[in-house]
């Protein structure tokens, strides 16, 4: 390293160093304002999660030997009004087959003969049972619909005790996280709206002019000390008006 290098890097240390002792000293010195608003969002996200209702999924698999036309002609009557009211009526849902459509997802599996049927629930149990009523429905009346028998089950679904909506671990840290920037971020707010001089510096910086003292600061026992001073002070000072008083009669 050359001795230019080694000065302009010496000369940089310092720079650096203020600057981050500047950054630490403000957050610092509002730190109870990063803790509250740490705290909020951990609590809001906490809230969140009790409000937050689990959905649980379960998954059936059906193996339908039939080209891809009809492939998709048989994954679009599986979500038929047809089959789903059988579905309604044998498991006695409170649902429309409308609203159990929408809970419903029918894919094929890498575009393959196998179909699956997936089924979106707040319980994990009635997820499994109804995947796999609507499959048994479909194969029982496929035929009376399309005229088509070539179906088989492959694979029934599972009760699934894991949410798909989310981790209320997760949740709750993510809002951790943003607090903790937000709250860093507002001290640095107040902080630029914040006019007060605390450093000889800022006042040469300000006036262009060296400080050549200060003021001590103030605190309780020197105020009680200047006021019994200023008050003997005055003892005397009526003291001696006496004195000249009666000096003069």
């Amino acid at each position: 390293m050359t001795n230019y290098s080694k000065r302009n890097f010496e000369n940089q240390q310092p720079a650096k160093e203020i600057n981050l002792k500047e950054l630490i000293g403000i957050i610092s010195r509002r730190i109870w304002i990063v803790i509250i608003v740490t705290l909020l969002f951990i609590l809001a996200g906490y809230l969140k999660t009790l409000t937050t209702t689990p959905l649980y999924q379960a998954s059936t698999r059906i193996i339908i030997e039939a080209n891809q036309d009809k492939m998709k002609t048989l994954q679009v009557i599986i979500k038929d009004t047809t089959v789903l009211q059988k579905v309604i009526d044998e498991m006695e849902l409170p649902l429309s087959p409308e609203a159990l459509a929408g809970a419903i997802n029918v894919t094929s599996v890498e575009e393959s003969e196998v179909v699956s049927i997936s089924v979106t629930s707040s319980n994990p149990y009635t997820a499994a049972e109804i995947a796999n009523t609507t499959a048994r429905v479909f194969k029982n009346e496929a035929p009376n619909i399309v005229d088509f028998k070539k179906i088989r089950n492959l694979s029934p679904a599972k009760v699934n005790l894991v949410p798909i909506n989310g981790d209320n671990n997760g949740t709750i840290i993510k809002s951790g996280i943003i607090g903790l920037f937000l709250g860093i971020g507002l001290t640095f707010l107040l902080n630029s709206l914040d006019y007060t001089i605390r450093k000889e510096q800022e006042v040469e910086d300000i006036i262009g002019f060296p400080v050549i003292g200060h003021v001590s600061k103030m605190n309780k026992k020197n105020s009680n000390v200047s006021k019994n001073n200023i008050k003997k002070i005055k003892e005397v000072q009526q003291a001696k008006h006496s004195k000249e008083t009666r000096a003069e009669l």
